[in-house]
């Protein structure tokens, strides 16, 4: 395991960076959000098995993943927990959205039990919720966080082909589109991934200027 990197040295551009995550579709988001972290590397990439989530917030759940991350590999790590709130379901499926119907279920899987839910419930307010964290190492003491909010609505049935999880059944209100039919530069623009990243990113720059 490599020693923690100085906090003078780091360079968002040159540095190795662990992405606390084995989701396929996130670490291609985070990539294409990221175009300077040319070294951010997906943990599985490491042969960083995935922690057990027993945070009780999204960002008590970022930070065990980053710690966890930076620990195996003596890597910084950026980790990311989101999820979708619902008022009408007193907050699910929230921090347990990516497992909503079950520990292996697939996105179709979760949306159709989110649809079961809902179902003769008109209040279909939503919100996408993203908390990222950053650690220069395991035993960072001041990791940065940054979180970002996307309001919308449930449809009844799926639209689009684009995203992933819950993408096909959050309509846009202001687009009259769901996340899935939306080009992934204007996705990024709005969602609540890509806000937290833009703030993370502007914290980083602050603290670690080059």
């Amino acid at each position: 395991m490599s020693s923690p990197l100085p906090v003078s040295t780091f360079d968002l551009a040159r540095d190795k960076i662990v992405l606390a995550s084995s989701n396929a579709h996130k670490i291609q988001e985070f990539k294409s959000l990221l175009p300077e972290a040319e070294q951010l590397i997906g943990q599985d990439a490491l042969k960083v098995p995935s922690p057990e989530e027993t945070g009780q917030t999204f960002i008590e759940n970022a930070l065990l993943k980053a710690r966890h991350a930076s620990l195996l590999t003596g890597l910084p790590a950026l980790a990311d927990d989101s999820g979708l709130v619902v008022p009408a379901l007193n907050g699910a499926p929230g921090i347990f959205s990516a497992r909503y119907a079950g520990p292996t279920a697939s996105d179709t899987e979760n949306c159709n039990r989110l649809l079961s839910a809902l179902s003769g419930v008109t209040d279909r307010r939503a919100c996408f919720h993203a908390s990222l964290v950053f650690l220069l190492h395991a035993d960072d003491p001041d990791p940065i966080i940054a979180q970002g909010h996307w309001f919308g609505e449930i449809l009844t049935q799926s639209q689009g082909t684009k995203g992933f999880g819950y993408d096909p059944l959050f309509l846009v209100p202001e687009l009259k589109k769901t996340a899935a039919e939306l080009p992934e530069s204007e996705k990024s623009a709005i969602s609540h991934r890509g806000q937290a990243l833009r703030r993370l990113t502007d914290s980083l720059a602050a603290r670690y200027p080059q």
